[in-house]
C-alpha cells in the first residue's frame, strides 16, 4: 500500500509540474541566469580552459520556472529555507547521454524538479519549487546547506572549484554524490577529492545500515541498486558492480559527504512516472533522498 501511494503521489506531482509549465508558457517572465552568480561570468571568461562545462544560458532558458539573481536569493531566503542545489563543476565532456553543459547537467532539470515536488508532498518541506544549479567556485554556494553532484566519474575540478568545495565542506556544507559506476570512474572521483582533501585521514568509509542516516525519516533496512532507465532489466552498468554507500567525515566526526556508488538515484527520480521503471527502486530512491535531506538538515 505504501508503494502504491508513493507511485500515485509521484504521478500527481509530475502532472503538477506539467500543468504549471504549460500555464507559464507564453507569459512574460524575466530571463536571466540560474543562481550561479559570478560563477557564470568566471566560467565564460575561462571557456578555453573549462571546455564544454561552460554554462550555456540559452540552453537553460526554460519557461518552467523563474531564475533567481544573487539578490533574489538573499531576499527569498526566509520564504524558502531549503533549495535543492545541484553543483556545477568542470569536466565530463557532454555527459553520458550527450546533454550539453557537461556531466553535471545529466538528468537536468527534470530529475531535480520531480524529486522536489514529490519530496515536498511526502514531508511537507518548505522548499523552493525549482532547480537551483550553483557553480562550485561561486562564494554564494555557502548559502545552501546541501548540494547534489552526479556523474563525477569524469569530473576535472579547476583549482577554483577545489578551493570552493573544500571551503564549503569545511564550513558545514553537506554533499550528496550520485550516479557513477565502476572502478575507473571511482578512481577519477577519488583523485579529485584527494585534491580537495589531501589529508590521509580524510578517507571514504562504508556507511553501515545502523547509521542514523537510514532512519532519519524512513526506516531503510537495505541498500538497493537504482538502475538507469535504459538498464532496468540488468540493473547495472558495469559487470560485477554492487551498490555502495560511503561517507567522508570531518575532524569532529561530522558526516560531510555521502557517496552513492554504482547506482543512479537521479534516474529513479526522473523516470518514476514511467511504467517501465521498477516501483521498488523508485520508492527506495525517494525514501533515501528524503532521509539524506532530513539527516543533513538536522546534523
Amino acid at each position: 500500500m505504501r508503494r502504491f501511494l508513493l507511485r500515485a503521489c509521484t504521478l500527481m506531482a509530475v502532472a503538477t509540474v506539467a500543468i504549471v509549465a504549460l500555464a507559464r508558457r507564453g507569459t512574460e517572465e524575466r530571463r536571466g541566469p540560474y543562481v550561479i552568480g559570478i560563477g557564470a561570468e568566471l566560467m565564460a571568461q575561462q571557456a578555453p580552459q573549462q571546455g564544454p562545462a561552460v554554462v550555456d544560458r540559452a540552453m537553460f532558458d526554460d519557461p518552467r520556472g523563474p531564475y533567481l539573481s544573487r539578490e533574489e536569493v538573499f531576499a527569498t531566503a526566509g520564504k524558502f529555507p531549503f533549495y535543492w542545489t545541484r553543483a556545477i563543476y568542470s569536466g565530463g565532456g557532454f555527459g553520458r547521454r550527450g546533454f550539453g553543459g557537461g556531466s553535471w547537467a545529466v538528468d537536468f532539470p527534470k530529475s531535480d524538479q520531480q524529486f522536489l515536488v514529490v519530496v515536498k508532498r511526502l514531508m511537507h518541506l518548505n522548499a523552493y519549487d525549482w532547480e537551483n544549479p550553483v557553480y562550485l567556485g561561486d562564494p554564494i554556494l555557502r548559502r545552501f546547506p546541501l548540494i547534489y553532484m552526479l556523474e563525477v566519474g569524469g569530473m576535472l575540478l579547476s583549482d577554483e572549484e577545489v578551493e570552493g568545495l573544500r571551503g564549503y565542506m569545511d564550513a558545514g556544507g553537506f554533499v550528496i554524490v550520485d550516479d557513477f559506476w565502476g572502478a575507473d570512474e571511482w578512481d577519477v572521483f577519488e583523485y579529485n577529492m584527494r585534491r580537495v582533501f589531501p589529508e590521509p585521514e580524510r578517507q571514504f568509509v562504508d556507511i553501515a545500515l545502523d547509521h542514523p542516516l537510514y532512519s532519519a525519516y524512513y526506516m531503510i533496512d537495505h541498500v538497493e541498486m537504482t538502475p538507469a532507465i535504459n538498464n532496468t532489466q540488468q540493473r547495472t552498468e558495469c559487470y560485477g558492480c554492487f551498490t555502495q554507500v560511503k561517507g567522508m567525515y570531518d575532524d569532529e566526526g561530522r558526516l560531510m559527504m555521502v557517496v552513492n556508488f554504482n547506482t543512479d538515484l537521479g534516474d529513479a527520480w526522473e523516470w518514476a512516472e514511467d511504467p517501465s521503471y521498477p516501483l521498488e527502486t523508485s520508492t527506495y530512491a525517494f525514501e533515501i533522498g528524503t532521509n539524506l535531506i532530513v539527516y543533513s538538515m538536522s546534523h
